[in-house]
């Protein structure tokens, strides 16, 4: 007997929880500028990529969030991906973001990144890689 072909997955949604909720939209609305796709009351959908196929979702919280370690189980590092990781940390630093460091090429996994966080807490990153095996958008 074989096995049916694995159907496609045509989009993503990272779901972000955060009480309250409101500081969060407005960073992802007015700081980030990320279209909203979606208001469903007590969550926001915004398009994280162009193209429509990548999105993320900011829901108030139900509970208290389980770590603030991103790397820990439960934990999350949200990660943008943009060819011009200067201009976007210029762009954050003009709007007032806390950046903890200047971008910085991390050989290990040759990406071009930086990291800072949300009003949430949470932990977001703007990476290139800059490597060849990684697909173009």
């Amino acid at each position: 007997m074989s096995t049916p072909p694995r159907p496609l997955i045509g989009q993503a949604v990272t779901f972000l929880y955060a009480d309250p909720p409101e500081p969060s939209w407005r960073f992802y609305e007015e700081v980030l500028g990320l279209p909203l796709v979606q208001d469903q009351g007590t969550c926001r959908i915004y398009a994280a990529a162009e193209g429509r196929a990548a999105f993320l979702g900011v829901c108030r919280a139900r509970a208290p969030r389980a770590t603030d370690n991103p790397r820990a189980v439960g934990g999350v590092v949200f990660t943008f991906v943009a060819e011009d990781v200067d201009g976007w940390y210029a762009h954050l630093r003009a709007k007032g973001v806390d950046i903890p460091a200047a971008p910085t090429l991390s050989a290990q996994y040759r990406v071009y990144h930086f990291f800072f966080r949300d009003p949430a807490g949470y932990t977001l990153e703007i990476q290139r890689f800059d490597r060849p095996d990684w697909p173009a958008p």
